[in-house]
């Protein structure tokens, strides 16, 4: 029976990317190969506790909602999460993953929306990202760059011109919390003419850095 390591299922308001503001059931798999030094997850790299898929599926159904969000730690490593992501799929919910950008996407159900966090220079993860993943998004998927300073918001704009991410999916600008002012992201992106979205976390701005929220 599959099986998978779960940091945590609840029940929230989704903080992020094009379903921001849906009650949603969260599904946070522990581990990730990751170590941003933004993260707000860190208890999620760790511990946890084996669930079959079966068991996750009736504690997602418990909270009675239409979209679900898979999320980390980083959950493709954990092999069986697309076992996961296809079951959700079949019971008619509106999937979404949430990954690093830095391990395959390629078996991911085409049914899933795939976030995808590119990693900037400011995470310390830059080198992680695997740019064969660009070529599996589609028009569905959104590509996500959390931004710590101007220099990261720079690279970000040369992103976007070499690989034209927004001819086939929808970009999304985010200001590192508490790090690069939301304000002068917004100043940035409208004096650039970027044809972007720019997000903030709605999470933190109701709960904080609460787990589970």
């Amino acid at each position: 029976m599959k099986r998978l390591r779960i940091t945590e299922i609840f029940y929230s308001l989704q903080g992020e990317a094009r379903s921001v503001g849906w009650p949603t059931a969260f599904v946070r798999l522990t581990g990730c190969p990751l170590r941003c030094h933004y993260c707000d997850t860190e208890y999620a790299f760790q511990g946890g506790r084996w669930m079959a898929l079966d068991g996750i599926l009736d504690a997602v159904a418990e909270f009675g909602v239409r979209h679900v969000t898979v999320t980390g730690g980083e959950p493709l490593a954990q092999s069986a999460c697309l076992g996961l992501l296809t079951r959700l799929c079949d019971a008619g919910y509106e999937v979404s993953l949430e990954t690093s950008g830095a391990l395959d996407i390629s078996a991911v159900d085409r049914r899933v929306i795939k976030v995808m966090d590119w990693k900037t220079p400011g995470s310390g993860e830059e080198a992680r990202n695997l740019y064969t993943n660009l070529e599996h998004l589609s028009s569905q998927d959104q590509v996500k760059l959390v931004l710590c300073n101007r220099h990261d918001y720079d690279w970000a704009k040369g992103v976007l011109e070499r690989h034209r991410l927004t001819e086939y999916c929808e970009v999304l600008f985010s200001p590192s919390y508490e790090q690069l002012s939301p304000t002068d992201l917004a100043d940035w992106i409208l004096a650039d003419h970027l044809p972007v979205r720019m997000q903030i976390q709605l999470h933190k701005y109701l709960w904080g850095e609460e787990p589970g929220r």
